[in-house]
């Protein structure tokens, strides 16, 4: 059974409280800001950026809540480690924003500059903290082996969908300090033009934001997929929505690093995904199958 929010993490329940009130804040600066940067309204990206941690911040507080003792507590310093950075990263989105810069990749200035490696900084120890929760978990031993599964997993899917951020950071083509501009979330042409609405992913060119994205928010999906088989949840079911949730972050971000726009795949992406999709469903149907308890024993138990 869930323990009740009350007992989560508190620094991240607060920490994702904030993200919650700065949405609708993000949101109304979309509308009464008309300002523009790389063609999307100015305040997008500290919107998506707080609906992005309001999720997995709440998530990452359940997932310490599960553990108890010694481990509970070195999770807990590591949840207000991982809250304290975000804040920082987020007040730093948001500076740049009221100054008219864009936060991520610039150069311009000196300030610009030290405001963007501080947030790489952050970066690492968002990643670093994630990780090492990820590690307690494996140390805990579940009562229920589905969930046991689908919530290490999914933290370490997240972690690679962290890790995609780090590729947005090598310079491309022709970048230089002197240009104010070192990496991009764009493969194949420069940030901005035109994109999909609600996402803000390019149509035009490959985006490592999607593979970000979707990785990342495997702390969710993976749990409420596993929540809403029910009775037929199981560990083997846990590690095949696990891998196939996984060979999904990695093909967009394969897609992403070829140039190719999420909406305009080729005839190899399409393969790739055909093929995955089947290796999944074969997956499922195997883990669905009745189980031999003497042969099975729910992968060691949790």
């Amino acid at each position: 059974m869930l323990k009740t929010a009350y007992s989560w993490h508190r620094p991240l329940m607060l920490f994702t409280l904030s993200m919650a009130v700065l949405t609708p804040i993000a949101a109304l600066g979309m509308l009464l800001d008309d300002r523009m940067l790389l063609d999307s309204p100015i305040w997008f990206k500290p919107f998506k950026f707080a609906v992005s941690f309001t999720l997995y911040s709440a998530s990452l507080a359940w997932f310490t809540s599960l553990l108890e003792g010694r481990l509970r507590r070195i999770a807990w310093w590591l949840g207000t480690v991982f809250a304290a950075a975000g804040v920082a990263e987020m007040a730093i989105i948001t500076v740049q924003v009221t100054r008219g810069k864009r936060s991520h990749f610039n150069f311009e200035t000196p300030l610009d500059g030290a405001l963007f490696g501080a947030m790489g900084l952050l970066a690492m120890v968002l990643f670093s903290t994630s990780l090492v929760i990820a590690i307690l978990l494996f140390r805990k031993k579940f009562d229920n082996p589905a969930q046991s599964w689908v919530i290490r997993l999914s933290l370490l899917v997240a972690l690679v969908g962290m890790s995609v951020g780090f590729l947005m950071t090598q310079p491309r083509a022709g970048q230089s300090r002197e240009g104010g501009v070192i990496g991009s979330h764009s493969i194949g042409g420069p940030d901005g033009g035109s994109y999909m609405p609600l996402t803000g992913w390019s149509t035009v060119h490959g985006d490592l934001r999607i593979g970000h994205f979707i990785g990342m928010h495997a702390v969710q999906i993976l749990p409420l997929l596993i929540f809403f088989a029910g009775r037929w949840a199981n560990a083997r079911l846990a590690w095949v929505l696990s891998g196939g949730y996984l060979g999904l972050t990695v093909l967009v971000t394969w897609q992403a690093l070829r140039g190719q726009s999420l909406i305009n795949p080729d005839a190899l992406t399409l393969t790739v995904a055909a093929a995955l999709v089947v290796a999944t469903a074969l997956g499922v149907t195997w883990a669905l199958q009745p189980q031999n308890k003497n042969n099975n024993k729910e992968l060691v138990n949790a």
